[in-house]
């Protein structure tokens, strides 16, 4: 069993120090490495599979992130959401609880964007963000990915089409357990008996 510190304030940072302590247990080494947040239980194996083909076909891209678009308004408000916004390049720009872009002007015109945490980074990059000094966006609004651009990085955004929703609410996880009930790798699972 990994026994880690108590004082991680990102989960990145968290995933670090896992990673290095498993590599010092077993000896080996990956090129890839995946965090999937704990608050995303509708991660599926192709969207792994998403994530991680950029990065097998394009050596510059040090860390990725799958997004999604944003359903309702609702969702656009809902502070637990991170938005993202995108250059034409799909490289992201800005990350925030908060609702951006503006729904002010031509909102039927822009895509609104929220983050989805399938987030592959390469291992070296990985390492090297643990020693990033936090930032001030980072911390303001609390979402890891600021102190990549902050510290001047790139962050690949790839659009995904699968359904995922965030649980951070009772409310969230009725919803998900609804949404899930028909799902065939919930249907799989519970078939095997785990």
């Amino acid at each position: 069993m990994i026994k880690r510190k108590d004082t991680h304030e990102r989960c990145t940072e968290r995933t670090t120090e896992a990673l290095l302590k498993i590599e010092e247990e077993t000896g080996v080494s990956n090129d890839i490495i995946v965090m999937i947040q704990g608050d995303e239980p509708m991660v599926t194996p192709e969207m792994l599979n998403e994530a991680i083909q950029p990065m097998l076909n394009e050596d510059s891209i040090q860390v990725l992130n799958l997004m999604s678009e944003l359903k309702s308004k609702k969702e656009h408000e809902d502070p637990n959401e991170v938005k993202v916004v995108v250059d034409l390049k799909s490289n992201a720009l800005y990350f925030s609880r908060e609702p951006i872009p503006s729904w002010k002007k031509s909102a039927a015109e822009v895509p609104m964007l929220k983050q989805v945490c399938v987030i592959p980074f390469r291992r070296d990059f990985l390492i090297k963000y643990d020693q990033l000094k936090p930032t001030p966006l980072e911390i303001i609004e609390s979402v890891d990915m600021m102190r990549v651009l902050e510290h001047g990085y790139k962050v690949r955004m790839i659009m995904t089409d699968a359904k995922s929703y965030a649980v951070d609410t009772l409310e969230d996880l009725r919803y998900v357990e609804e949404q899930m009930n028909d799902d065939s790798l919930m249907l799989q699972y519970q078939s095997s008996g785990r």
